[in-house]
């Protein structure tokens, strides 16, 4: 007996090494830049950045396009979770595929893909000049921000819900429509609250990438709009000041832990990110 837990704490050995390698002490290092001045004396200013006029108006342009582009997949990811699942088919079948297919690729060149589509000689307008019809001005816009979010994060809004969907007992939803339900009631009263799980673990994995991120707003949205992402990755790269971006991603990481809150509260037994 206790040769076999030695022997399973040695196999947990790498993933600790990896965990403390690459987790707990780049973060122990953003905690103490983020709290520290240049000369290394405690500091909370790094904190208060945030509250610059540009800085909260990155964060608040930040949260709109992360909100609005989490409710998008979440109106796109429910019927198209709920079809799968009516279709019955397998984890492994080729219609899952398909959407699991896009997150292989490398997401900066799915991005770039967007930005030849939508920049002002891409193919979307190329196509309109076709037709003799007037061009649109897609690129540096929120809209393109926005598209890019959704495409890049959908899949993440599908698999979670369409996991959950798929372990619903038919016997349940069967015996309510014997009683006398109708499909929106049964929708109402059964579906939709046996799968919050996956609509939590959903949103939590598109609202906080959508979030932090800077390589689509950098992209799509060009310098004209900065996000809170673009803002925390001038200040390490361009600026050089370490301080103030790990103070800001410390602000960051509070929407993290929030999301993580609610995971651990409504998806307790991991129904929706277990796939």
């Amino acid at each position: 007996m206790k040769s076999k837990i030695k022997s399973r704490k040695l196999l947990a050995g790498p993933y600790l090494f990896w965990s403390v390698s690459f987790i707990v002490i780049p973060l122990l290092i953003v905690i103490y830049y983020g709290f520290t001045s240049k000369e290394g004396a405690f500091t909370l200013s790094n904190i208060a950045q945030t509250t610059t006029p540009e800085n909260l108006k990155a964060l608040g342009l930040a949260l709109l396009l992360a909100f609005v582009s989490t409710a998008i997949c979440l109106i796109m990811a429910y019927p198209l979770a709920m079809i799968l699942a009516g279709m019955n088919v397998k984890q492994s079948s080729f219609v899952v595929f398909i959407f699991i297919l896009p997150m292989w690729m490398n997401f900066l060149l799915r991005t770039l893909a967007w930005q030849n589509l939508l920049e002002k000689n891409g193919v979307i307008n190329a196509f309109l000049s076709f037709f003799n019809l007037p061009n649109l001005n897609l690129i540096n816009t929120p809209f393109a921000i926005i598209l890019g979010m959704v495409y890049n994060f959908l899949p993440f809004m599908v698999l979670p819900i369409y996991n959950v969907l798929i372990k619903i007992d038919k016997d349940v939803i069967s015996a309510a429509r014997d009683l006398g339900a109708s499909n929106l009631q049964t929708f109402s009263k059964i579906i939709l609250p046996l799968s919050k799980p996956g609509i939590i673990s959903g949103i939590t994995m598109v609202f906080v990438p959508a979030l932090t991120t800077f390589v689509i707003s950098d992209l799509l949205g060009g310098s004209k709009i900065l996000l809170i992402g673009n803002v925390i990755e001038q200040e390490f790269k361009q600026s050089s000041n370490w301080h103030a971006g790990s103070g800001l991603s410390l602000v960051l990481m509070v929407f993290i832990v929030v999301s993580m809150a609610l995971i651990a509260k409504y998806d307790k037994d991991g129904e929706g990110t277990a796939f």
